[in-house]
């Protein structure tokens, strides 16, 4: 009795994978001593591949099923143990098995904003992040370029790998693409779908194929957000400097009644509420001017002098911080040069 004990311990005649828990990509048949008997059983479930590897070179792959394991279902090991007929006796051999489910909800994320370049903006930082599903599809090449020769390889080993490969990978999907940023931020599942064309090669080489990728947030620096919300308003009034700085000045208005409630410090202190409070005087007297030609009756001097009264009464020191503020516009892309040099040649009249 104690003899047959021994000899059932020291043959397996079933090999398979019950895969009792998440998280583990690859596993190894525990052999130990043992061999594996002449006509055994390799069970692969749906979600599995399994793969023979003798003295660390990988032979046969098999795919889900049941498989009696004769020299006709294993060619090439057979080729590799030079069996040149059908083997009467027991052999040694690795059997690992992959699993070959989707790994879901693998997380990927910017921990600082990355510099891409922009045919709108020339280069803008960003920050992003969302998940992504992937699975085994080429179990050789992940045991040859992953796995290796451990007994188990959990999911949580590869995890930072395929992270770094997603964020090492979006400055190129978006300049691959050739959309705007504006319109992948508008578009997420455009930007998703950049994104994976870029990183298919690449995880292909591991063996992996990407399932699905998604965007949950897509968004700037707080500093260059503000630059875009200010560009994004241009937009609205048709690029019109004039509508714009209408918008500014409206704008503006609570902070001076802010600023003049406060003991009026808030004024001085904000540039834009300069070139705002120029842009109403302008506006102001553009109106009166306009509403006494339209009456038939001649200006007389002192409404003339009501009109040029705001313009007359513009300080040196207002006018050099608006012009400074209008130069930050240019050199930020909200302005153009011929949109600078025409308000600047308007405030320099203001000196005269």
């Amino acid at each position: 009795m104690a003899l047959m004990d021994f000899i059932k311990k020291q043959f397996i005649d079933v090999i398979e994978w019950t895969e009792d828990s998440d998280g583990t990509l690859a596993w190894r048949f525990p052999m130990a001593d043992m061999e594996i008997q002449n006509g055994a059983v390799l069970v692969v479930r749906e979600s599995q591949m399994a793969v023979f590897v003798n003295e660390g070179q990988v032979a046969d792959v098999f795919g889900p099923g049941t498989h009696k394991l004769t020299t006709q279902t294993l060619p090439v090991l057979t080729n590799l143990k030079n069996w040149d007929k059908l083997f009467q006796s027991p052999f040694k051999s690795d059997v690992y098995f992959f699993s070959t489910r989707q790994q879901l909800d693998q997380k990927w994320g910017t921990s600082q904003p990355i510099t891409i370049r922009d045919k709108d903006f020339g280069a803008v930082r960003l920050r992003a992040f969302g998940n992504y599903a992937y699975r085994i599809t080429d179990p050789k090449a992940f045991y040859t370029e992953v796995s290796g020769t451990r007994p188990a390889y959990p999911v949580g080993d590869l995890e930072g790998q395929l992270r770094g490969l997603v964020l090492q990978n979006i400055s190129n999907a978006i300049a691959g693409s050739g959309v705007p940023f504006l319109d992948l931020a508008a578009n997420q599942v455009m930007f998703a779908d950049a994104l994976t064309k870029e990183l298919t090669p690449v995880f292909e080489r591991l063996g992996l194929k990407v399932e699905s990728m998604t965007v949950q947030n897509l968004s700037l620096p707080e500093d260059l957000q503000k630059i875009l919300d200010q560009k994004i308003g241009m937009g609205m009034v048709g690029n019109d400097m004039g509508k714009f700085m209408q918008y500014q000045t409206a704008q503006a208005i609570p902070k001076f009644a802010e600023g003049s409630g406060s003991g009026g410090g808030g004024i001085a202190g904000d540039a834009m509420g300069l070139g705002a409070g120029v842009a109403l005087g302008q506006v102001m007297a553009q109106n009166l001017a306009a509403g006494l030609q339209g009456s038939g009756n001649a200006p007389q001097p002192h409404a003339a002098a009501v009109a040029a009264a705001p313009a007359a009464g513009v300080k040196a020191e207002d006018v050099m911080a608006t012009l400074e503020k209008l130069g930050e516009l240019k050199s930020k892309g909200i302005l153009t040069q011929e949109e600078f040099d025409s308000k600047k040649a308007e405030l320099l009249k203001k000196l005269v």
